[in-house]
């Protein structure tokens, strides 16, 4: 996979934007464990960071500014944040998924996990035209959504794979037990301090070892050119 490229539109909403994408070979995935189930019982009881309230508000107001309404579509960690303060608890899904939603919640920070080698062509972060496919399912059914103009999406040459910056993964990159190739993407915005995004990724890379000894791991921190 090709380092991913962060399009001017997105800095022109938000400068303080910056992302954290990590890529790793050789992992292993598996159903959830006991000690997956352990760390998201340990960041549902977790005390948040002192700037995550501020955090998720510049969401909000990320989502407000390309036409989103985070009431109804909040990102991604605000959506496991009102789940855990409402049923104490975050549902185990596989061992990675599990493991990366303890690290979103505990740090107040998106988290999105893609299989890799489903990917085509480099990941963007854009502004979209409007239209784009994006495939979901409806009632346990596939479906494939447009994307509406002017929304911000994670996108390759197939068609958006996640809408409202990091609000849907789409079902075609998704991770599952077979993925071994997966790309991870760590989102920030003021005043999220950059040294907490990076540590953030330092955990993700030595839970992946955990389940995975050898695996390799490269990192990338993208922000507005200066």
């Amino acid at each position: 996979m090709n380092p991913p490229v962060i399009t001017p539109g997105i800095y022109a909403l938000r400068p303080d934007f910056a992302a954290l994408s990590i890529l790793v070979t050789g992992a292993r995935n598996g159903p959830s464990d006991p000690y997956g189930a352990e760390q998201l019982r340990l960041a549902c009881e977790a005390q948040e960071p002192e700037w995550a309230e501020v955090h998720l508000e510049a969401w909000r107001d990320a989502y407000r500014a390309f036409g989103a309404k985070p009431q109804r579509t909040p990102c991604s960690v605000e959506a496991l944040r009102k789940r855990a303060q409402r049923d104490g608890a975050l549902p185990p899904v596989n061992a990675v998924v599990d493991l990366y939603n303890a690290i979103s919640l505990r740090y107040a920070l998106p988290i999105g996990g893609e299989d890799a080698d489903a990917y085509a062509g480099t990941p963007r972060l854009v502004v979209a035209q409007g239209g784009e496919a994006f495939d979901t399912a409806q009632s346990g059914e596939p479906k494939i959504e447009t994307v509406d103009p002017g929304e911000v999406i994670w996108r390759d040459d197939r068609g958006a794979t996640c809408r409202r910056w990091n609000w849907r993964q789409g079902l075609r990159t998704r991770i599952t037990d077979d993925s071994t190739a997966m790309w991870f993407i760590l989102e920030r915005l003021a005043p999220m301090p950059i040294p907490a995004l990076l540590q953030a990724g330092d955990d993700l890379i030595a839970g992946l070892k955990r389940l995975s000894p050898s695996l390799q791991a490269s990192s990338l921190l993208l922000q507005r050119p200066d």
